[in-house]
C-alpha cells in the first residue's frame, strides 16, 4: 500500500469515471479510449487500499500511459468497497472478507465486469492484490495476457508485519484523512483489507497450486526493496509458470509502476509487443 503516487514523467490526461451494476452492486469504472480497437485491452485491477483514482494523479494517470504506450485501449475499476462503489454493509462483522476474498473477486466478479464491458481475453494488469486476482483469474479464464506486479501468491511475515504498521498509522496518524480523498467510505475500503489480512485463517492463503494452471503469456515484476514481500513470490511464482518472464526492480518498494513508472512501462509494452 502506498498512498502518495509518484506520477509518470508523461501526462496523460484522467477522463471521469462512470459506474456500472454488477449484481445489484455499484461499481467504479473509468474507459480509457485506445487507438488499436483490434487488440486485446488493458484491465487494471488495484492494490488492497486502491481504487480508480490511485492509480496515479489526474494529469498523470499511469493506466492512461500504459494505454498510449501499447496502443491499447484500458478498463480500471474498484472493487466493492474501494473509490466510488457501493461499501459492504458491516464490513467488520457479517460482511467481513474471508480467506478466499481475492478467489471471490478473481472468479465471480471479473468475468461479469468483463462481460458487462464486451471484453473476452483481456490483458490483465495487477498490482498487489490487484496481482493475486489477475494470477487467479488467469488460472481458469482465457486471457492475452498476464501481468502482475507485486503479487501475493502465499503470506510472509514481513508482509504482516507491513499490515499491521499500516493499521496503526491509520488509527494514530493523518493516514486515514489522506486515504478518505480516494474512497467515498475510507472505513470501509481500509478495514475490509486489514481485518482478513490480519485474521487466523489467512495465514494459510496460497495459490501457488491455481498458478500453475495459468498458460498465458506472463510477466512478473517486482522491487526488490518491496516492504509488503520478498523476492521469494516471484520466485514461486516462477516456478509455478515456467514461462513467466521476471522483472526485478533494483531500488523499487512495493509499487514498481509509482515507484520505477518509466521501467515498468517500458517493459510491459516490450512484453505485448509480440501479442499486438
Amino acid at each position: 500500500m502506498t498512498l502518495a503516487p509518484a506520477p509518470p514523467r508523461a501526462a496523460t490526461e484522467h477522463p471521469p469515471s462512470t459506474t456500472v451494476d454488477i449484481g445489484g452492486v455499484a461499481l467504479e469504472l473509468l474507459h480509457l479510449p485506445g487507438p488499436h480497437t483490434d487488440r486485446a485491452p488493458l484491465v487494471f485491477l488495484h492494490e488492497g487500499l486502491g481504487s480508480v483514482d490511485l492509480w496515479g494523479q489526474k494529469d498523470h494517470y499511469w493506466p492512461a500511459t500504459l494505454c498510449a504506450a501499447t496502443g491499447r485501449s484500458g478498463w480500471v475499476w474498484s472493487r466493492r468497497g474501494y473509490g466510488r462503489s457501493d461499501p459492504i454493509p458491516d464490513v467488520r462483522g457479517s460482511g467481513r472478507h474471508g480467506p478466499d476474498y481475492m478467489h471471490r473477486a478473481a472468479w465471480d466478479t471479473l468475468p461479469q465486469l468483463l462481460r458487462v464491458c464486451g471484453v473476452e481475453r483481456p490483458v490483465l494488469v495487477g498490482h498487489s492484490d490487484g496481482a493475486t486476482i489477475a494470477l487467479l483469474h488467469a488460472s481458469r479464464h482465457p486471457v492475452t495476457a498476464c501481468v502482475a506486479m507485486a503479487p501475493h501468491v502465499f503470506v510472509e511475515d514481513v508482509a504482516l508485519r507491513a499490515i499491521e504498521q499500516a493499521r496503526e498509522a491509520y488509527l494514530h496518524t493523518p493516514l486515514r484523512e489522506r486515504l478518505a480523498r480516494y474512497h467515498r467510505d475510507v472505513d470501509n475500503a481500509f478495514w475490509q483489507w486489514n481485518d482478513v489480512w490480519l485474521s487466523a485463517p489467512f495465514r494459510a492463503f496460497d495459490i501457488r497450486t491455481e498458478c500453475a494452471a495459468i498458460t498465458a503469456p506472463l510477466l512478473l515484476i517486482q522491487g526488490e526493496d518491496d516492504e509488503y514481500g520478498t523476492m521469494a513470490q516471484l520466485d514461486d511464482t516462477a516456478r509455478a509458470v515456467p514461462h513467466a518472464q521476471r522483472l526485478a526492480l533494483p531500488g523499487c518498494g512495493h509499487s514498481p509502476h509509482r515507484d520505477q513508472a518509466e521501467a515498468v512501462t517500458r517493459a510491459i509494452t516490450d512484453f505485448l509487443a509480440p501479442l499486438a
